[in-house]
């Protein structure tokens, strides 16, 4: 059977309220190589995890960048 495997990128943002979780969400749900995401407002680092097999943490930065939102890959 086969499974494809996924990458987990993580990722501190400065998404930190859920209307900015909301702007984020339409290009992030628009992204047709992010298989899942989310954004964890309680945390103090508001961490962004994204789910995709295609997608670099350099793709995912500039991307949240361009919707005006600070971003940075947090190391595993």
């Amino acid at each position: 059977m086969y499974n494809e495997i996924k990458n987990i990128l993580i990722f501190k943002t400065d998404i930190a309220t859920a209307e900015a979780r909301h702007c984020a969400g339409k290009i992030l749900d628009a992204h047709m190589l992010i298989h899942h995401w989310n954004v964890d407002l309680d945390d103090e680092d508001c961490v962004l995890r994204i789910v995709s097999a295609e997608l670099t943490p350099q793709d995912v930065i500039s991307t949240i960048n361009n919707c005006g939102f600070f971003c940075e890959e947090l190391a595993g």
